[in-house]
């Protein structure tokens, strides 16, 4: 790693550090991912490989960050260490948006420029059988300069090539998480990472959480409240999911209740994200080519 000094640290991530460092043979900025590596395998384990290689391939997207390199070390143990080199950018959504809270709305055509760019990567990812699982404004990074907008850590991402594997679903943040993960449903797919992308469309137009809820069940009450509580009715299946309870019964509101400032078009668009039932939800794909986005000049992006 002597090809690297560290400035500083910029985060401690799920899995593992992140610093911002300079490359000392171009003086490029870079932000290195140090991964720790299972103590008890020799070598890199192969699903660290995969991860790798399906990182690589997915940063042939603009709007996926992009790895750089892949370098393996030692820490002072004398355990493998790898480090993975990012392109760095030098804010995220989730201060991006804090930084509007005391200015006013974020611009319209920002907000829907940022949303193209985000389905975008996502479509890419999807295309290529790779969920996020965790997408929230904090894992989005953003160039204020050029206002690109990118995807990171995707670390825990797993390709979903069919059979969808049963997945351990105590990964995502909770104010993004979809219904059916917080019902303890485990065979999820494109769906999960859609609802997430509703979530942060509501956000960008109002600088808050659409769903701020701070335990499982808070959170469900938080959808119902909006959507209204679901039934067998409007999502087929919802009562067999395991963590299904009776729970107190509301009826939908109107989504400009909650998103007062989105136009009819972005509502719309919205309305197709949070839909109850994962199969209903808009492919990001589709989303895409919504008329919310005709006015867009999407050349640029």
């Amino acid at each position: 790693m002597d090809a690297f000094e560290k400035l500083e640290k910029v985060g401690e991530g799920t899995y593992g550090k992140v610093y911002r460092a300079r490359e000392k043979a171009t003086g490029k900025i870079v932000a290195l991912k140090k991964t720790r590596l299972h103590e008890d395998e020799e070598g890199v384990p192969p699903t660290t490989l995969r991860e790798v290689s399906l990182l690589r391939m997915l940063s042939r997207d603009p709007h996926v960050v992009r790895l750089m390199d892949v370098k393996q070390g030692q820490n002072k143990e004398g355990k493998t260490v790898l480090y993975l080199v990012f392109e760095y950018m030098d804010t995220d959504l989730k201060k991006f948006i804090r930084s509007y809270r005391q200015t006013g709305d974020i611009p319209p055509n920002i907000v829907k420029s940022l949303m193209y760019q985000l389905c975008k990567g996502v479509a890419f990812c999807h295309g290529h059988g790779v969920l996020h699982r965790d997408l929230k404004p904090h894992n989005l990074l953003m160039d204020r300069k050029t206002m690109m907008l990118k995807i990171a850590d995707l670390g825990l991402a797993r390709a979903y090539t069919v059979p969808i594997k049963k997945y351990t679903h105590e990964i995502l943040t909770l104010w993004y998480r979809a219904p059916e993960v917080l019902m303890g449903g485990t065979h999820y797919s494109t769906g999960v990472d859609m609802w997430s992308v509703g979530c942060i469309f509501a956000e960008l137009v109002t600088k808050q959480a659409l769903f701020p809820g701070d335990s499982e069940l808070q959170q469900l009450l938080h959808i119902f409240r909006l959507l209204g509580t679901p039934n067998e009715q409007m999502w087929p299946g919802v009562s067999k999911l395991p963590n299904w309870h009776e729970y107190p019964q509301w009826s939908p509101q109107p989504l400009s209740s909650a998103v007062p400032n989105l136009d009819e078009k972005g509502l719309n668009l919205l309305a197709e994200m949070l839909q109850y039932e994962p199969t209903k939800r808009i492919s990001a794909k589709k989303a895409m080519e919504h008329p919310y986005f005709d006015d867009l000049d999407k050349s640029l992006l």
